[in-house]
């Protein structure tokens, strides 16, 4: 409510309770005091508590037939109270409508008129007295009338304004998230194509050659009880490393959740999966443990994490020797940490002959900054390698 309106709320009372608290002041009545109560109650039953009702024409009616009739007596016991009339007009624009307001104008300055005591007036002073005070009660209500369709006015286009800003904040938005949804569209199509038309199809051909080796190998060496189970077994170790590769490829291509991720209930899970595996593969214990309060998280983090992870037992696999590896999953407040550490041969970052400066490191990094997060990797000739990614702890979506 504006300071206008609250003004205007408060008028009716003030200019009934005012002007019967300098009667009391003067003589104490108890009919004053009971009249004045009555009109300031009256008024707060049918305006304030009931604000529908003065729609009705039968009702203002008969409002201002008794708010007349109390305002009269009031006036009647002491003129004082014909001050109580200019809130009485204010009532008149406020809920006649058009021409009405005037008539109500008029009606209540004759009752203004008509109700002082006789003082001898003769009746031309009173036709004056009642003309002068329409013609002031009429100005009053006008101005009054004037500033509240200003005010209304003003609220509405504030309204319309606010409106806009919000739909053309909602227009803004909207145009960012096409924007970017349409550049991550471009970009994940254009891989696709990549892995369609590159990886996908080498892995393809290595199942291909794969089968075709088995069925030479039972072929070649049928007499050969130890040496056959041996080379089928690495045989299908390689095959399943392939199959889930295309698996994996395909699914990047259909924009879909890593394997791990979509079978496993939380990250830890789909991360001692993946561990678990790779163990097999390479014959190095890999432990996973996670600490904090485990939640699901956004799948962008989830899957980051979890790539980041692959990525570096990869490289360990490849180039530490390691004994064994520790990855730690950690959960915190704001963020959530992801900790890969060896006992590998270590290396020195940035050098020329280390693998910080190869596509799979440069991967990760890409990934860990893109989610506004960091990436950081601790290594030393003969000390092992620990790498460190830390991402914000974006909760999952509620439909996911």
């Amino acid at each position: 409510m504006s300071r206008w309106e609250r003004a205007t709320a408060a008028l009716p009372y003030l200019l009934v309770l005012l002007p019967a608290l300098f009667s009391l002041l003067r003589t104490w009545r108890v009919e004053v005091l009971a009249l004045a109560l009555f009109a300031a109650a009256w008024h707060w039953f049918v305006v304030a508590f009931r604000p529908g009702w003065t729609a009705r024409a039968w009702v203002a009616a008969g409002y201002f037939v008794v708010l007349l009739a109390v305002v009269a007596a009031l006036v009647r016991i002491d003129p004082v109270f014909t001050v109580t009339g200019v809130g009485v007009f204010v009532q008149c624009f406020a809920l006649l409508p058009g021409l009405w307001a005037y008539a109500g104008i008029a009606v209540t300055v004759g009752t203004l008129v008509a109700a002082r005591p006789p003082t001898g007036r003769t009746p031309v002073e009173l036709l004056a007295s009642f003309v002068v005070g329409v013609l002031v009660a009429s100005m009053t209500g006008l101005v009054f009338q004037t500033v509240s369709e200003q005010n209304a006015q003003l609220k509405e286009k504030s309204a319309r304004l606010a409106a806009l800003a919000e739909e053309n904040a909602d227009l803004q938005a909207r145009l960012l998230v096409q924007a970017r949804e349409a550049g991550v569209l471009g970009e994940r199509q254009r891989l696709a194509r990549e892995i369609h038309d590159t990886v996908a199809q080498g892995l393809t051909g290595i199942l291909t050659q794969l089968e075709a080796a088995d069925e030479a190998v039972a072929r070649a060496v049928p007499g050969n009880a130890m040496a056959v189970p041996a080379v089928r077994a690495r045989l299908a170790t390689v095959r399943e490393l392939a199959r889930e590769s295309l698996t994996e490829a395909r699914r990047s291509v259909q924009a879909l959740r890593p394997a791990p991720l979509a079978t496993a209930a939380q990250l830890g899970t789909a991360l001692s999966e993946v561990a678990a595996v790779w163990s097999r593969t390479c014959e190095v214990p890999a432990s996973v443990s996670v600490t904090g309060d485990a939640r699901p998280l956004h799948t962008e983090v989830e899957s980051t994490l979890l790539r980041v992870a692959q990525e570096a037992l990869a490289n360990v696999g490849k180039h530490a020797r390691a004994s064994r590896v520790g990855i730690t999953l950690s959960y915190m407040e704001d963020v959530v940490a992801l900790d890969v550490r060896d006992d590998g041969t270590g290396f020195t970052p940035g050098s020329a002959g280390g693998p910080d400066g190869g596509f799979g490191l440069v991967a990760m990094r890409q990934r860990v900054t893109r989610l506004a997060g960091t990436l950081a990797v601790e290594s030393a000739p003969g000390q092992g390698t620990g790498i460190s990614a830390t991402v914000p702890a974006i909760p999952a979506d509620p439909g996911t």
